[in-house]
């Protein structure tokens, strides 16, 4: 594939939603990008294409979903045929972050041939993970607000537009954000990585252990008053944590962080509506991610690297955060087994009572 001047040569981690809709954005905007996935995956997708529907963004002036033919995109089934493409500018990673200890034990043995990498996955240890294993100098601070749905592999459909953000510190950081706004993608320049990542986190914390606990969707977590009251002290845990740390809480791309954070200040009464409206909205039609994973039987949940870094963080800062260790405690047992899948199913009280101790 003949490149122009401008464009970059990129390496994806995944097809699955953000790696497709970001890689596949900017292969449409003309930038070569070499996906790599699982064998299985990787055959699919060399003889279908791609499927991008991105028609709830008006600028595209499509009212059909984009086909990436299989010429216009590489799609490798290891790591190893993936760098028969090197060199790279960049690399895009937005596994679940439950997948990053394996996957850089993969990427360990090529680390020299890689090039840095922005990392979109939810939480804030993902990156300290990244630069351990194959040096600062190959980390980006990145985060996604956009919605995107999965319909398969290599198959998605733009939910919510909102936009990425990408942390200044790199030489590339300001050649990507003006890359990825060239591709419709609302990119923004954050000067603040910890900011950015930790104001993403408190928008991931919204009902999303609750629903997956007591399987019920966010409009029912709350429209309890008692589990409502539960998801502010779990945010208030958070943001005193983030305080002590001295991270302060920025509005990402179309994402009014700061007015989420300041609803915690307000009477429950008040302050309902606004959260209310921001749990279901910033997921699309989807339910809570730890809902989905946990229902999904992989035996894995990010809640973890989301609220169980709120615990680990505040246990260095001396700031007790009960709700989430026990939010954290709970839903890992039930991933693992250790309690039934049922066993809070519908139960608001059970889960209250545990608390409440």
């Amino acid at each position: 594939m003949i490149n122009s001047p401008s464009s970059l040569n990129i390496l994806s981690f995944g097809a699955g939603a953000i790696g497709t809709y970001i890689g596949g954005s900017l292969a449409l905007a003309g930038h070569h990008v070499v996906f790599v996935d699982q064998p299985a995956v990787a055959d699919e997708l060399r003889q279908r294409g791609m499927r991008l529907d991105l028609t709830l963004d008006e600028r595209r002036k499509t009212k059909d979903a984009f086909l990436l033919p299989p010429q216009s995109f590489v799609m490798a089934g290891s790591l190893e045929d993936a760098l028969k493409f090197w060199p790279f500018d960049v690399a895009l990673f937005a596994l679940k972050s439950f997948d990053m200890p394996a996957a850089l034990e993969g990427m360990k043995p090529f680390a020299e041939k890689l090039p840095p990498i922005l990392c979109l996955s939810n939480g804030v240890d993902n990156e300290a993970m990244i630069a351990e294993a194959l040096g600062k100098d190959k980390v980006i601070y990145g985060t996604v607000t956009s919605a995107i749905g999965r319909r398969g592999a290599g198959d998605i459909v733009l939910e919510k537009l909102r936009g990425i953000g990408i942390a200044n510190g790199n030489p590339l950081s300001a050649k990507l954000v003006a890359a990825f706004n060239a591709a419709h993608l609302n990119a923004q320049l954050f000067h603040d990585a910890a900011a950015m990542k930790w104001s993403k986190m408190l928008t991931n914390l919204i009902a999303n252990p609750a629903s997956a606990i007591l399987n019920l969707s966010a409009a029912q977590v709350f429209a309890d008053r008692r589990l409502y009251k539960l998801e502010i002290d779990m945010l208030r845990e958070c943001l005193a944590v983030m305080d002590a740390q001295g991270i302060e809480v920025v509005d990402l791309p179309k994402t009014p962080v700061r007015a989420l954070a300041f609803a915690t200040k307000l009477p429950l009464w008040l302050s309902k509506p606004l959260l209310g409206r921001a749990a279901g909205s910033g997921r699309g039609a989807k339910m809570p991610s730890f809902h989905i994973d946990l229902h999904s039987g992989r035996g894995k949940s990010e809640v973890d690297f989301l609220h169980g870094a709120v615990v680990r963080a505040g246990q260095k800062a001396g700031i007790p955060t009960p709700v989430n260790k026990i939010l954290t405690e709970t839903l890992l047992a039930l991933t693992t087994g250790k309690i039934p899948l049922d066993d809070f199913s519908h139960q608001p009280e059970k889960l209250l009572s545990i608390l409440s101790r």
